[in-house]
């Protein structure tokens, strides 16, 4: 009996201990797999956060630094906010078990320098957020490893150079921001620059720098104002170069370009982006091949598809059994649908020559026909099948009206009398006259009254 107490009591004790484990830190808010320890003058993380997190909150605290494997409970963690803390430091590994997160968010922190240890293991990371910190250098090999990642925000540091080489089509296939303005940076490896995927260069923002005014700048300048992409167009006016290094003779070069009239402009600074539009025009439930015929010649590409439902698509990254990604660049939809329905990119990549071409396809899927009939019409066929049931019955029916032939009925003779003969004795009425008249077969002999009152007949 005593044993059975104590293993009841043990087994008790263990389920306490789950419990507290899974409690939520008086200081935080937690709703369902979110936790929130937003404002609460934390100097140091909590001893225990719930292992079920996705999102956790952190920002505007006292944090310092993180050490290693601080979130190594938290195997669900997807979004970690850490903004507007004192960071300064990130021990190794101190993501070592959270490989699952999709966005860190370091803003406004005390961070000097990006080492490459930092974000090792974040192969998911899809968002990286770093702006306003003291950043004055980002290490070589600091974005190795995040191939999942598709924006990254550098801006409002210190930064004087970046590590452009690092970043390539097949390390970072879906990297399409990179946000690199308001730093200090005065001249770039131009070169590197050029090299970079056609996505990371339209996305690319260089303004509110303190870049030299030379030609190799202007040239890659003028080439992405050309093609009209965004990072030029939203920020005209904040795209500036100093003449011969001297911050008091800055130009606004987009605007005033005469300093730069005996440059020579290359002709291309790398190959331009080739677009193939078309569209199609598809049923649902139908099958759907769609090409990805680019000018590229060469027989080793690879090949992504953007899709406005199911977003970049590479053959190793297929986990759709509907969809399928050939060798050639051609994508399949076994049954569309129609939030399948939208525009379709595909990028053709050559890495041994470092160019690549896109094409665009505009996909339209429509309900059945028989889905797509409105109640309007429904009414209108109803009417229309009515009346012709009604002519139907009116004209092939048998004839019923009394404008059709009728037998005539056998005539009875009357031997009794000859109807001649009595004219002169009486005179029918008018009554008789219209019943002579509608029936001509039947004669309508009323007896008659005389002057002393008895009825009197013919007969008679």
């Amino acid at each position: 009996m005593t044993c059975g107490l104590s293993s009841g009591a043990a087994l008790l004790l263990l389920c306490l201990l789950h419990v507290s484990e899974e409690t939520c830190p008086s200081m935080c808010l937690c709703v369902s797999d979110t936790v929130s320890c937003s404002s609460s003058g934390l100097a140091k993380l909590p001893l225990s956060l719930p292992s079920f997190s996705v999102t956790l909150d952190l920002s505007h605290n006292h944090l310092t630094w993180l050490g290693p494997v601080s979130f190594n409970k938290m195997p669900r963690l997807e979004n970690l906010r850490m903004a507007h803390n004192q960071l300064s430091f990130l021990a190794h590994g101190v993501f070592r078990n959270a490989s699952g997160l999709r966005l860190l968010d370091l803003s406004s922190n005390k961070l000097q320098v990006v080492e490459q240890h930092y974000f090792q293991g974040l192969w998911r990371l899809e968002e990286l957020l770093l702006f306003d910190n003291k950043i004055a250098q980002v290490e070589s090999g600091t974005l190795n490893g995040l191939s999942s990642l598709k924006k990254a925000y550098f801006s409002l540091n210190q930064i004087t150079h970046f590590p452009f080489f690092s970043i390539q089509d097949h390390s970072h296939p879906f990297l399409t921001m990179l946000d690199l303005s308001s730093n200090r940076m005065a001249r770039l490896p131009w070169e590197d620059v050029k090299a970079l995927p056609g996505l990371v260069q339209r996305g690319l923002y260089l303004h509110n720098n303190s870049l030299i005014c030379d030609c190799s700048m202007y040239s890659v300048f003028w080439h992405w104002d050309l093609r009209g992409y965004d990072s030029l167009k939203d920020f005209t006016d904040e795209h500036t170069c100093s003449i011969y290094g001297d911050p008091r003779s800055s130009i606004r070069f987009l605007r005033h370009n005469r300093f730069f009239h005996n440059c020579t402009v290359e002709k291309a600074v790398s190959q331009p982006v080739t677009v193939y539009l078309s569209n199609v025009l598809v049923s649902e439930g139908e099958r759907v091949r769609l090409d990805c015929q680019t000018s590229l010649s060469s027989t080793d590409l690879s090949f992504t598809w953007l899709s406005p439902s199911k977003g970049y698509i590479t053959q190793t990254s297929i986990n759709d059994t509907l969809i399928s990604l050939f060798a050639n660049g051609t994508l399949e939809i076994q049954a569309a649908k129609v939030n399948d329905s939208g525009l379709y990119v595909c990028t053709a990549l050559d890495i041994k020559q470092a160019l690549n071409a896109t094409r665009e396809v505009n996909v339209t899927v429509l309900l059945p026909a028989a889905e797509s009939f409105n109640t309007g019409y429904t009414t209108l066929l109803g009417c229309v099948v009515t009346m012709v049931i009604i002519l139907m019955y009116l004209y092939l029916t048998p004839c019923r009206c009394s404008c059709c032939k009728q037998p005539k009925p056998p005539v009875i003779p009357i031997a009794t009398y000859d109807p001649s003969t009595l004219t002169s004795v009486f005179s029918p009425s008018a009554r008789d006259q219209h019943k002579i008249q509608a029936n001509k077969h039947v004669a309508f002999m009323e007896p008659m009254i005389s002057e002393e009152g008895t009825e009197w007949t013919p007969e008679s």
